[in-house]
């Protein structure tokens, strides 16, 4: 494929971007299932225990199987399409700056394991992540779940698909709205994310004081309980997105997140007809603006896909929904480092 300005990407460009990142994201989840079954082999399992490398903590571990995934894709991703930038997770993590690094150029932003952490225990929540950039927006995104048999995949306009023939959000008849008392009534997504450090006030007494209000009954909490109807934690920034996509979550809060972790989400996401935007509540929950989170701000509220009812659009439940988790979870800080 020739260079193209961003500007000039035509709907037969994108057609041919969107089949060769679903081919790259079978190829790639073909190797992620070898590497996991090779861990099942016990002739090999010492072996491949040892390869385990830490990181800044044990939450955040890197394996070989990641640097290889990583470099197959890049490999694939620049002779096919040599004038594209590449962002990946790994590569980016070896570097020394943490600075933005979505820009109008079109990019690929890939996370060539996505829980990691359930990886090695073989808790089969994770996944390759791939996601092509236009004009700083994730346009295609590929999320490739081999454990699981599950494959989602989506292209600006096109739609959204679980394994390639079932649209999203998976219940379409119809779509139902967000619940009327939401987040009463609603599965509730969260990570605990790296930051561990007990300080008062850190993130992560931040995070815990957030799930409990989002939790509690209602009435509880000082006015500020939910009643969710369930909480859930996947270990993958990746996968929760994919779920809200999927309807399976009606909420994703979250921050701490890189790009690699959420652009092939945000993709599948708004193809399927959910909301994005910030984690951090504004000054007025009831009337800021609800914004499109910007890909790399590291705060991320999710919404599931959501129809009308008799007195509001699909929209207007998916708005009411966020105002109503951010008057419930705390500011968090998740600067990116150097920035």
């Amino acid at each position: 494929m020739p260079h193209v300005k961003m500007s000039e990407l035509s709907p037969d460009d994108l057609s041919e971007i969107y089949t060769f990142a679903v081919q790259l994201g079978k190829d790639a989840g073909q190797m992620l299932m070898q590497a996991a079954r090779l861990r099942t082999d016990d002739t090999r399992a010492s072996q491949q225990q040892e390869e385990h490398v830490q990181k800044a903590n044990a939450v955040d571990l890197v394996t070989e199987t990641d640097e290889n995934i990583e470099a197959f894709i890049k490999n694939q991703i620049s002779s096919k399409f040599p004038t594209h930038k590449f962002v990946g997770e790994e590569s980016y993590s070896k570097g020394s700056s943490r600075q933005y690094l979505i820009d109008d150029a079109p990019t690929w932003c890939v996370d060539p394991l996505d829980g990691t952490v359930n990886y090695i225990h073989l808790f089969p929540m994770f996944c390759v992540s791939i996601a092509f950039i236009h004009k700083s927006k994730p346009v295609i995104g590929v999320i490739n779940a081999p454990f699981l048999n599950q494959f989602f995949s989506s292209c600006a306009g096109r739609g959204a698909f679980l394994n390639e023939t079932q649209p999203l959000p998976l219940i379409r008849n119809p779509v139902p709205p967000m619940p009327a008392k939401a987040p009463s009534g609603c599965v509730f997504s969260c990570e605990w994310g790296k930051d561990r450090k007990d300080v008062p006030d850190g993130n992560l007494h931040r995070k815990v004081e957030s799930f409990m209000n989002m939790a509690a009954e209602i009435g509880g909490r000082g006015g500020k309980g939910g009643m969710v109807h369930g909480v859930r934690s996947l270990g993958s920034a990746t996968l929760d997105l994919a779920y809200v996509a999927m309807g399976s979550f009606d909420i994703w809060w979250e921050g701490g997140c890189w790009e690699w972790d959420v652009a092939a989400g945000i993709a599948i996401l708004h193809e399927a007809g959910g909301l994005i935007t910030t984690a951090n509540p504004p000054e007025n929950c009831e009337t800021s603006p609800i914004d499109e989170v910007k890909l790399g701000s590291r705060l991320y509220l999710a919404i599931r896909p959501a129809g009308p009812s008799a007195n509001e659009t699909g929209r207007e439940s998916q708005e009411r929904t966020v105002r109503e988790v951010w008057k419930r979870v705390r500011h968090l800080d998740y600067s990116r480092p150097g920035a």
